[in-house]
């Protein structure tokens, strides 16, 4: 099996305020090429794209291509589940939205301190157990955004899981927030292989500061930032899978490219990564992965993820030119009808959603003083 998953958790779609609105003959066409280049890992999961993420999968792959042409991941969401009778209804209706009679991994989605009740209170890892006796499951495993001893308690415990997905990328190894290290030191400790979420951390590494993509480019004129990325991480002998939520064909097909090219990155492009950490690190605000998770909790309705990325974006680029400050405030006023920072609430209920921990509230204020103060003149609060 190649090295390259297809991750369906940011798939294109024809309204960008619409996580339902997905783009079936955009995914169809990535789908296509993904396959013909002998790709066939296929990740999806029960809340992405407000639950149609698995039906875009059925149609794109399990309606066009024999069964046994293609792997496919899903998992359980443990955030969801309060009692044991929704762990066969649920995983009923993932089966009937994939259009399949069983999952070649099933994953127990995001296990962490936030999502115990859907574990310790309803025994989901027996349940999966189970489905996998039953021949419903090929392979049992986890995801997770906790840190290292977390999962190093919840797989002593649990020796039944086979394989561990973990956000690892340059920028996380060493993040005291993410411990990727840690994490996949965990996993080689129980010689479970790993999957590899967020190689690219939400997109931003494929856009990273002026000085740092310099560096690379100094190095390989020809490599790009996403190239330095995937590489990184496929390089690792623990990875089995490097997951990438492509959101376009042109995307898919730069991908293809890097990951069908089977290079390994030596001493010194290792060492450029690390001046490259230190000049993201200098410049970073909020580590967003665009998960988009605190969406469908805000009783606002705000996209966060978008605000944020508006805000990164801004400090990445350093406002050095009269048409970056343009764009960058022309661009937040666009989205005022759906949310802009100032209807933040602070009711804190997407901070509990959050795999990366962000106090998503206290950094909402942040964006209002620097978008929205400039554009509207509203008063900071005495």
């Amino acid at each position: 099996m190649k090295k390259m998953g297809f991750g369906m958790m940011r798939l294109p779609l024809t309204d960008e305020n619409d996580l339902k609105s997905i783009n079936q003959e955009e995914v169809n066409k990535m789908a296509d090429i993904f396959m013909e280049n002998g790709f066939n890992y296929f990740d999806t999961a029960y809340p992405y794209h407000d639950g149609l993420s698995e039906v875009a999968l059925k149609k794109a792959v399990v309606e066009r291509y024999p069964r046994d042409s293609f792997v496919i991941a899903d998992k359980l969401p443990l955030f969801l589940i309060t009692k044991d009778e929704q762990l066969e209804q649920i995983f009923n209706q993932q089966l009937e939205r994939c259009g399949v009679d069983y999952f070649d991994y099933y994953l127990l989605h995001n296990v962490s301190g936030f999502s115990e009740a859907g574990f310790i209170d309803v025994d989901s890892f027996s349940f999966v157990k189970k489905l996998k006796e039953d021949g419903k499951i090929k392979k049992m495993g986890l995801s997770t955004h906790a840190n290292a001893e977390y999962l190093d308690n919840i797989l002593k415990n649990h020796p039944e899981i086979e394989f561990v997905q973990l956000q690892v990328n340059y920028l996380d190894w060493e993040n005291d927030g993410v411990e990727s290290r840690k994490c996949v030191e965990v996993a080689k400790k129980y010689n479970l292989p790993v999957i590899v979420m967020e190689p690219l951390k939400g997109g931003f590494l494929a856009n990273i500061p002026p000085e740092a993509e310099k560096i690379m480019k100094e190095y390989n004129p020809d490599a790009s930032a996403v190239s330095w990325a995937l590489k990184y991480v496929a390089s690792m002998d623990e990875v089995f899978m490097v997951l990438n939520g492509v959101s376009s064909l042109e995307q898919m097909e730069e991908n293809i490219k890097i990951m069908d090219s089977h290079e390994k990155l030596n001493p010194d492009e290792y060492e450029i990564i690390s001046s490259v950490i230190d000049i993201i690190n200098s410049k970073i605000t909020v580590p967003c992965t665009k998960c988009n998770y605190c969406i469908s909790t805000c009783p606002v309705n705000i996209n966060i993820p978008k605000l944020f990325d508006f805000y990164n974006n801004q400090k990445i680029e350093n406002i050095q030119t009269f048409t970056a400050v343009g764009n960058a405030y022309v661009n937040y006023s666009k989205i005022e009808s759906n949310g802009i920072a100032s209807e933040c609430i602070q009711c804190g209920k997407c901070v509990k959603e959050c795999p990366q921990h962000i106090n998503i509230p206290e950094v909402m204020e942040d964006v209002k003083k620097t978008f929205e103060i400039p554009l509207y003149g509203f008063k900071e609060e005495e």
